[in-house]
């Protein structure tokens, strides 16, 4: 069980075997007045948000209440109850299977012989399946159990039917199927067997990311060396790290130099240089050198908290496909019983077929049936996809996006930061009015209140000009400039909004609105961007440039990277204009860093920001590429999301077309009830390793 500061509980529950579960115990706990419930049946975990009006042993009734136990902490048994029932079934069922290739003389032919050992498997049965389909059907989700538990039930209690009915007669043994019951009960729990171990496959990436959180640390106490674990870890602690060892939490270097491999984070496998008040992130492994860190997060603001969060977290936005298998799944389980009860009308009294033949008939078509796997053909593939793109050092928030950037063929980026390395240098000043030393001085104060990446460059730049200045009245416009008064004088520095025809310069530095300075700056584009946009051409996308920088400079550009569109001297606002409109007729990404482009990262079909953007960028993105220095995982997040959505959609062609051909070859009699058990046990199987083949297929 684990809580946060924002009431936020979850807890582990065992039980849960597919997505139908999962929107039971959702519905029924919010039918309670519990908000904020998520239910992640792959992990196994309920979230929801714990208040005063509900205490948690109440929350933990409810759910129980379902037939699901939670469990305290999640354990590692050698063998799951899933594993042990199947295996005690398994033991009485194979007798029982025996008997059909003896002669009726055996003693499996006895009835009374066939009851005791059909007996224990139905009773794992009534455990298993009937307690989980009777909550289903209370609480208006009928799961795939209510479909065994008619099916294994008709069967058992038929077959005691026809022992009362025909006992001591020779056409006993044409009434009993028994074997047929034991049958549906172990072949379906072997399909749960394999079920869920297949979809701990599908989360190896979310477990390798929470195992590398479970280290100790080395932490420095009045000059000694102590270990501490992970938990223990606070802010502000000095942390010694050396060679070959795992960074255990965030920090700052505060002593000595090293490398970094940082591929867990960025998926760049070439270590990273770090000096003195460079940052680190835990979970990267140190390379070389030895090194002191000051931490400066800690819990869940680290960013490999973050990032599994991103990652367990992949369900609760649901995509428009994924909520058109839930919907089927809803009305899936009433609908199949109809057909089971049509299937032995219509056999039995219109085409003639005998009571034991249509009976079979509607019991295959009970056990056929499988909506599971159309509850688990969009969470598995998401799961693993999100995943992946984890490993890859791409954040993505939430399963839907993952759909939308599947689809999109159109991209816009941002020009400086994103594109452009953001480092400019001067490459001339040219004074008009006053003395050069003092309006280098009055920039550098005035830049340094600005965030923007060419204010910070002009800083470096001018560093030599640091003395500080008292300024007042200091006021940033995002996108075109800052300004504040100094000696009674009002100065501003940034774009020249008034200028028509003279837009040869980047900066303008005005004193009480008259220009006495212009600057001319450089910017080279990142190491990498060109290889991103021959992929996406190759790959038929189509790219715009917005940028707030002058059209000169755009159209520079563009003789290097060949935009299908350019839209330069753009202001924040023009930015969103512009998205909105091109999102219209197509939907759009839009790639930015600045908190100039916040509004149009929000407004765009998907925003995209860099590891190193503005927080409030990253908060308006729903993708993060934590690789800050270039675009190269761009691709790989398109390519994800692409191969992703088709996993899906071949996951649910599988699951549909699985029904639509099984449920009719049902109910015309060409298969036996424990066929049908057989392959709809493995139906789950194939979905399930269908998105586990995503992990490893070749997309870039």
């Amino acid at each position: 069980m684990k809580s946060s500061s924002t009431n936020i509980t979850t807890l582990n529950v065992e039980g849960m075997t597919c997505n139908n579960c999962a929107a039971g115990i959702k519905k029924h706990l919010e039918n309670n007045s519990i908000n904020n419930v998520d239910v992640n049946f792959s992990l196994g975990e309920v979230s929801f948000k714990l208040e005063e009006k509900n205490s948690l042993n109440s929350v933990i009734k409810l759910i129980e209440k379902l037939g699901y136990k939670v469990k305290k902490q999640k354990t590692n048994n050698k063998f799951s109850k899933i594993e042990i029932l199947f295996v005690t079934s398994l033991v009485f069922t194979l007798p029982l299977i025996l008997h059909m290739f003896l002669d009726h003389s055996s003693i499996l032919y006895n009835p009374i012989v066939q009851l005791i050992l059909c007996l224990p498997v139905y009773i794992i049965g009534i455990q298993y399946f009937g307690k989980s389909a009777f909550k289903s059907m209370k609480i208006g989700v009928p799961n795939m159990d209510v479909l065994i538990f008619i099916g294994s039930s008709a069967a058992f209690f038929y077959s005691i039917y026809g022992w009362w009915y025909f006992y001591g007669t020779s056409d006993v043994h044409n009434y009993m199927f028994f074997e047929t019951s034991a049958t549906i009960i172990t072949l379906v729990l072997l399909g749960n067997v394999l079920e869920h171990r297949s979809v701990k496959q599908t989360t190896t990436a979310l477990k390798e990311l929470t195992q590398i959180q479970k280290n100790t640390a080395n932490k420095i106490v009045n000059d000694e060396i102590v270990k501490v674990s992970y938990e223990d870890i606070e802010l502000g602690d000095t942390l010694i790290v050396n060679n070959g060892d795992n960074i255990p939490i965030d920090g700052t270097i505060i002593f000595g130099e090293c490398t970094v491999d940082e591929s867990m984070i960025t998926g760049e496998s070439i270590p990273v240089s770090k000096k003195i008040n460079s940052a680190v992130v835990g979970g990267t492994i140190l390379t070389s050198g030895s090194i002191k860190i000051s931490v400066t997060k800690v819990g869940k603001d680290t960013v490999l908290s973050q990032i599994i969060d991103l990652v367990k977290n992949a369900q609760r936005d649901q995509p428009k496909i994924q909520k058109l298998g839930d919907k089927v799944s809803a009305i899936f389980v009433p609908v199949v019983i109809l057909i089971s009860l049509g299937t032995f009308f219509i056999s039995n009294f219109i085409f003639n077929i005998s009571t034991v033949d249509a009976f079979l008939r509607s019991i295959a078509v009970l056990v056929i049936s499988c909506p599971c796997a159309m509850g688990l053909a969009t969470p598995t593939a998401i799961m693993v996809g999100i995943g992946r793109a984890a490993k890859n050092g791409i954040l993505i928030k939430g399963g839907i996006t993952l759909e939308k950037i599947g689809k999109v063929k159109n991209i816009a980026f941002d020009k400086t930061g994103t594109i452009t390395t953001g480092n400019f240098k001067i490459k001339n000043i040219n004074i008009i009015n006053g003395n050069e030393d003092e309006i280098k001085n009055i920039i550098y104060n005035l830049e340094k209140h600005s965030s923007h990446p060419i204010a910070k460059s002009i800083m470096n730049e001018l560093s030599n000009y640091s003395k500080d200045l008292l300024l007042e009245n200091i006021n940033e416009t995002n996108g075109i400039g800052i300004s504040a008064t100094y000696n009674g004088s009002t100065f501003f520095i940034g774009k020249n909004t008034e200028l028509n025809d003279d837009q040869k310069f980047d900066v303008y530095f005005k004193k009480d609105n008259e220009i006495i300075a212009k600057i001319n700056l450089e910017d080279e584009i990142k190491e990498g961007t060109i290889n991103v946009f021959n992929k996406l051409k190759r790959n038929n996308y189509k790219t715009t440039l917005i940028s707030g920088d002058r059209k000169e400079k755009c159209e520079n550009l563009n003789d290097t990277l060949s935009f299908d569109e350019i839209f330069s001297n753009q202001l924040p606002e023009d930015k969103l204009k512009i998205i909105e409109k091109i999102n219209r007729g197509n939907d759009t990404i839009m790639i930015g860093d600045g908190i100039n482009d916040a509004p149009a990262l929000s407004k765009a079909f998907v925003g995209i920001s860099l590891g190193n953007a503005s927080q409030i960028a990253k908060q308006s993105s729903e993708i993060i590429l934590l690789n800050k220095d270039n675009l190269r995982q761009l691709p790989k997040a398109l390519q994800i999301g692409k191969h992703t959505l088709i996993t899906i959609k071949q996951n649910l062609f599988w699951a549909f077309s699985y029904n639509l051909i099984a449920i009719p070859i049902a109910c015309m009699g060409l298969l036996n009830p424990m066929w049908a058990a057989l392959f709809m046990a493995f139906s789950d199987v194939v979905v399930i390793g269908n998105s586990i083949r995503l992990k490893f297929k070749k997309i870039f």
